[in-house]
């Protein structure tokens, strides 16, 4: 049986890989393999790829490179 391999990922692809990385620590030896594993149906590249992907949005979200969005108050009345 082959793997699919696919850029996209699918909601239940991104929480088993946030869920594998709460376990696989920077620290665990052959961290990417167990996390693409975890998942299931991604590759070690992929699995790197969307890893490298995530840290370079929380450096932007660190270093304000992100808008905040509008919020809009629906249903608030002015005073």
């Amino acid at each position: 049986m082959a793997l699919r391999c696919s850029s996209s990922w699918i909601p239940g692809e991104n929480k088993r890989f946030k869920d594998a990385l709460a376990i696989y620590s920077e620290d665990t030896p052959d961290q990417f393999l167990k996390i693409a594993r975890a998942v299931g149906s991604k590759t070690v590249e992929e699995v790197m790829r969307h890893y490298k992907a995530l840290e370079k949005d929380i450096i932007k979200i660190e270093t304000d490179q992100v808008p905040l969005p509008n919020y809009n108050v629906i249903g608030r009345e002015k005073r």
